[in-house]
């Protein structure tokens, strides 16, 4: 008997069919991964799972016996817990307040023990291995520190399922190797963890089963000796994927685009110098806390240049906001596309147009709702944005990695001559990532100047012309992509480190 089963569950919002007559049996003591393309139903499953959404038809079933949950709190009463992939920090309160909301430590009358909240959380922290401040405002912690404060959130709750959704998209290497010790100790504990990702290496790496999810149904399950990266592929779009990583640049231009002369921002980045030529594709790599993001921030116009000078084709400039460089042909996709990116509760047309309001107006101030709608299906179309009829649907309501693709659209349709693209596939499946490789190729074959930032090593060989390598704030060279290997990435990196040795 199965310890959870999902039992013919199907799911539908409105005329949208999500899921269809689903059925995956899950055992205690195994880590048990879910793949799939974006909007193959990944999410709306594990919500249903977590009692954030019920199902239209179906059921449940914990061992053996039908339970129903109406609601997350339902759900940790099953023992069941959800570490979400957008966060839900309280930016304003401690790390410590953040993992025992609602539970805190208590004395007599009620009162807060905080002696016992701090000591607590700092135990939770311990272990899975996170350096977190208990005292520490959460909101003034980097992304990676406050998804490791969710999957406290959660296992201080002695939950039995553990439900994980993208995970490790903003972890650094030392963060994943923690949380995958900690998986792997709660898997001994007889617990089941639940593992969604788009990193196949993850799943093949850490998975005793995975269960593949396409268009809504469930194509099958594969135990740990069948787990092969192209089998996973061909059940998730129907297709080998052969080719993730385009050709190299056809035609490399000497023109500069950009280019960055001993530019400092205290505490950020030191005395970086870089050129990015029109029609190459430069990656920025390195570990997270490099540097790479606030570089962007301050060449974009949304952070401060303490030292140094930006170049824009040879020609002095200072953006003091980001409507500035927007003007002058530089976009910047930002990595986290809720806070900064998109705006989530406006629909798919009105955050396409969001950035070139000017090119789809009459009269340089009347919306032209025609040219709107033609530019926004344009991109729907292109970038294969799902579901194909999503024009006047609120972006919060589209996958994770249709976000993404809307994201896109929003600063092509911009049309930008140098575009900043920051962790361009994060959240994103294999098919998705390997679109998205190729429309960065075409934009440079094209001319345009692509600096893509990726802490996915992979990516940035199998992407990039040239490589920018970042270690704590500084370059530590620029590398042709020629016969590179991640060997010699890696060593240049750490080259001062191990020389000191």
């Amino acid at each position: 008997m199965s310890y959870l089963k999902i039992d013919h569950i199907t799911k539908s919002f409105g005329n949208n069919k999500v899921l269809t007559d689903i059925s995956i049996d899950f055992e205690k003591g195994e880590i048990h991964s879910l793949i799939g393309e974006n909007g193959a139903g990944k999410s709306t499953l594990m919500k249903i799972i977590g009692g954030i959404y019920q199902a239209d038809s179906g059921q449940i079933l914990m061992e053996g016996k039908p339970v129903r949950m109406h609601d997350p709190i339902e759900a940790y009463g099953c023992g069941i817990g959800i570490v979400h992939q957008e966060l839900s920090i309280a930016g304003n309160m401690t790390a410590a307040q953040n993992v025992f909301v609602n539970h805190e430590p208590v004395k007599w009358l009620g009162f807060i023990d905080w002696k016992k909240l701090y000591a607590d959380a700092a135990a939770e922290f311990d272990k899975i291995g996170a350096n977190i401040d208990p005292r520490a405002i959460a909101g003034t912690l980097s992304v990676g520190m406050q998804q490791m404060i969710e999957i406290s959130k959660v296992l201080s709750k002695d939950v039995n399922v553990l439900i994980l959704d993208e995970p490790t998209s903003a972890l650094s290497d030392n963060e994943i190797e923690n949380l995958f010790r900690i998986l792997l100790e709660l898997k001994k504990m007889g617990k089941l963890i639940i593992f969604i990702s788009h990193k196949l290496n993850e799943i093949t790496r850490i998975s005793d089963k995975v269960s593949v999810l396409r268009d809504g149904t469930c194509t099958g399950t594969l135990d740990r000796e069948h787990m092969e990266v192209q089998t996973i592929i061909r059940m998730m779009v129907g297709r080998n994927i052969d080719s993730l990583y385009p050709p190299k640049a056809k035609c490399r231009s000497n023109k500069k685009a950009l280019s960055a002369e001993h530019i400092s921002r205290t505490g950020k980045f030191s005395d970086l110098s870089f050129d990015i030529c029109y029609g190459e594709i430069v990656g920025m790599f390195g570990l997270v806390g490099a540097g790479r993001t606030e570089c962007a921030f301050s060449v974009f116009g949304a952070d401060k240049i303490d030292e140094g000078q930006i170049y824009l084709e040879g020609k002095p400039v200072s953006f003091k906001n980001p409507a500035q460089a927007i003007k002058e042909g530089v976009c910047y996709l930002s990595e986290d596309r809720k806070a900064i990116g998109l705006f989530v509760d406006m629909t798919v047309k009105e955050n396409t147009v969001a950035a070139c309001l000017k090119s789809v107006c009459r009269h340089g101030q009347f919306l032209d709702e025609n040219k709107a709608k033609e530019k926004t299906e344009g991109y729907i179309r292109e970038l294969d944005i799902h579901p194909d009829h999503c024009l006047d649907y609120k972006v919060r309501n589209l996958s994770g990695g249709n976000q993404q693709k809307v994201l896109f659209a929003k600063w092509l349709a911009a049309d930008p001559r140098i575009l900043i693209v920051d962790e361009p596939t994060r959240g994103v499946d294999v098919g998705a990532k390997a679109m998205i490789h190729h429309i960065l190729r075409k934009l440079a074959d094209a001319g345009m100047a692509v600096w893509m930032i990726s802490s996915e090593l992979p990516e940035i060989l199998g992407v990039s012309d040239k490589v920018i390598v970042m270690h704590e704030g500084r370059c530590k060279g620029i590398l042709e992509n020629e016969d590179l290997t991640e060997e010699d990435v890696m060593k240049t990196a750490f080259r001062e480190e191990a020389e000191h040795e």
